[in-house]
């Protein structure tokens, strides 16, 4: 497996991200992930949509609460050609808990738990800890990759805006 370094950090401490770059224009790896009642998802279940998929460490940290708080406000004001998916290494029923508890009900989150089949595919599984690395990945309705950006600093939100704008460039 292909190891990145300096790429992403903790703080001073540089970690390893497992997996290759994920670049733009290339076509999106497929993944399984777990959704709520841990139901199978992969992109087949987005079919025809453009898909903002954000990793995230852990949705029960602060920085990764704000950034899929953001998403979910974000998510209310776009097309419905668009999908947002959150995905971490938290269990489908943490991630179930998490939204309820936050009002969270426009992204859809999922883990990677079983496999980290999205982390490897992704280039997002931080070899140190296990989690996912924090990342923001646009894919257009033909899972051709639009946008990306590996955010450096595990307590740096991702530039929202870039996102966003790829997204509905890609949606239009």
């Amino acid at each position: 497996m292909e190891e990145r370094t300096g790429v992403f950090a903790a703080g001073d401490n540089q970690l390893t991200l497992l997996g290759p770059e994920v670049t733009v224009g290339q076509a999106a790896p497929n993944f399984t992930v777990s959704g709520a009642g841990l139901r199978q998802m992969s992109l087949d279940d987005f079919a025809g949509k453009v898909k903002i998929i954000a990793s995230v460490p852990s949705l029960d940290t602060g920085v990764c609460s704000d950034e899929t708080q953001e998403f979910n406000r974000l998510a209310a004001t776009m097309s419905d050609d668009i999908v947002v998916l959150t995905i971490s290494m938290d269990l489908p029923f943490a991630q179930a808990r998490w939204c309820g508890a936050n009002e969270v009900d426009k992204v859809e989150t999922a883990s990677d738990f079983k496999s980290r089949e999205f982390g490897d595919s992704y280039g997002v599984h931080v070899k140190e800890n296990g989690l996912l690395a924090r990342a923001v990945f646009v894919l257009d309705k033909d899972n051709v990759v639009r946008h990306v950006e590996y955010v450096p600093q595990i307590a740096q939100l991702p530039n929202f805006d870039a996102a966003l704008a790829a997204a509905n460039e890609a949606a239009a």
